[in-house]
């Protein structure tokens, strides 16, 4: 192979789909795009842990190929350059809960440290019928149901703007990954708050669609279509731009999406919450208004809306999992189909030994107690479904609802086990199946990003798009992260 130079720092922060349009035009390589971030990768990742398997050797053979493709095209002229994948040559990163083709599909559990995925999930399969170069596999919490990036298999993922701080989870590695720029894009999944914390913790954009319209084939775990209302494929990138065609790639192909340009923010409303799950402390607050503000500017009306059921957001979301799930047990989970013994491993963890992370183990428990104790739901499927409809209603074709994804800027590691119940800034949305978006909102006083979310009616995921694109140039947008 001709050695290619790799492409300069300032071409590999273009957004994905910029990057798409210069290599038809020949301006840039493939080949060049991928030893770039392959260098990249290799300066950030010994620091934070994003990446934990590489397919680099893979990468190059396919940039190699795009680049004869592209030349071939452009040999032929516009016409057959246009007909190219859309993401022709654009390397991307994939969170390892979703299947890559021969990569590792642990989902970070200790009893699955041997398997392989034997075909890419659907979604892959998609981003790669489209053109993308997948460059490996990114880190995730163990078996998805916590804030913070750390398995017994590959560790802990680290904050790349200070390192003593989580990056967020399930999908950490991700969002440490866009935010030190090693990739064009990436995917996460959320059931909970996965794309969204670590989007919000690190800075970047992260779109958790609307409740089914992705589908989960080759997730681990949770592929399940039964749990397709809750749990859900997205992108995570560096531009707002990029965020709508990376969903039309993965979306099922029946999904009407709207267009995000179509939105005139002269006919739309902004609703600010006004009774949170958790108070959002006063840097995030300012975040906030600043969003507002802005799109205020643009000639939208902003009101504050008092939303039903909020102080419930954590049981609702609980009931809907609980109902969704049909009876697993968490623990049968973390064994790969076979029940751990929580006893043991609490105990073993309490030691120092255990095969699990501690957060893990723990919500094994309480599931299990959930499921064995009845517990009081205060009608909660009832009053789901009514804010549900309360947000469709609402929010509707010309409505979106700003709100903070987490109270804070990222916390220190383990801080997350102090306020668990937080997470509901974001977790009763994936309850109620609705499109939400993280924007970047510029960084708190100690320097770590701060982001605000935008919630939309099902079906609506133009609208939180079209608010991310709006919000870009007033609140500053991603900016590269440089580890200490």
């Amino acid at each position: 192979m001709q050695h290619t130079p790799a492409a300069p720092d300032a071409v590999l922060d273009l957004p994905a789909l910029a990057l798409a349009a210069r290599l038809r035009a020949g301006e840039v390589t493939s080949i060049g795009l991928v030893r770039g971030y392959i260098d990249r990768i290799r300066a950030f990742n010994g620091q934070v842990n994003a990446l934990v398997a590489e397919r680099f050797a893979d990468a190059l053979d396919e940039a190699a190929a795009a680049d004869v493709r592209i030349a071939e095209a452009r040999g032929v002229g516009p016409v057959a350059v246009d007909a190219l994948p859309a993401l022709l040559g654009v390397p991307c990163s994939i969170k390892e809960f979703i299947a890559v083709e021969g990569m590792p599909w642990t989902g970070g559990l200790v009893r699955r440290r041997d398997v392989r995925a034997t075909e890419d999930a659907t979604v892959v399969a998609r981003l790669r019928a489209a053109g993308a170069i997948v460059l490996g596999t990114t880190n995730v919490a163990e078996g998805g149901m916590w804030m913070e990036s750390d398995n017994p298999v590959y560790g802990r993922t680290l904050n790349p703007w200070n390192t003593a701080h989580t990056a967020g989870g399930s999908s950490g590695g991700e969002g440490a990954m866009m935010a030190a720029g090693g990739a064009a894009f990436g995917l996460g999944s959320d059931i909970g708050g996965s794309i969204r914390f670590p989007a919000a913790f690190c800075g970047v954009f992260g779109h958790k669609p609307t409740g089914g319209i992705v589908p989960n084939a080759g997730h681990f775990p949770g592929g399940e279509d039964r749990l397709a209302p809750m749990l859900t494929t997205g992108p995570m990138t560096r531009s707002a731009g990029d965020l709508m065609p990376l969903l039309r790639v993965i979306a099922e192909p029946s999904v009407a999406l709207g267009d995000p340009a179509a939105v005139r923010w002269s006919e739309m409303t902004v609703f600010t919450l006004s009774n949170p799950p958790a108070e959002p402390g006063p840097q995030m607050q300012a975040a906030l208004n600043h969003a507002a503000d802005a799109l205020a500017a643009l000639g939208a009306r902003v009101q504050p809306l008092r939303v039903p059921n909020m102080r419930l957001a954590v049981l609702l979301w609980a009931a809907r999992l609980l109902d969704l799930s049909a009876g697993d047990d968490y623990a049968v989970v973390l064994g790969d189909g076979q029940a751990i013994s929580l006893t043991d491993e609490l105990l073993a963890w309490a030691r120092g030994r255990g095969n699990h992370s501690g957060p893990a183990v723990w919500i094994a428990a309480l599931d299990r107690v959930s499921r064995k104790v009845p517990v009081p739901t205060g009608g909660a499927h009832v009053r789901l479904d009514a804010l549900r409809a309360f947000l469709d209603e609402t929010l509707g074709d010309r409505g979106v609802l700003l709100c903070a994804p987490y109270p804070r800027s990222a916390p220190p590691h383990h801080v997350p086990l102090l306020r668990p119940l937080d997470f509901a800034c974001c977790g009763v949305f994936n309850a109620t199946e609705s499109p939400a978006t993280v924007v970047p909102a510029g960084a708190a006083a100690d320097g770590l990003p701060l982001s605000v979310q935008i919630v939309g009616a099902r079906g609506r995921d133009h609208l939180t798009v079209a608010a991310a694109l709006a919000l870009e140039p007033a609140l500053g947008g991603w900016v590269r992260a440089q580890a200490d």
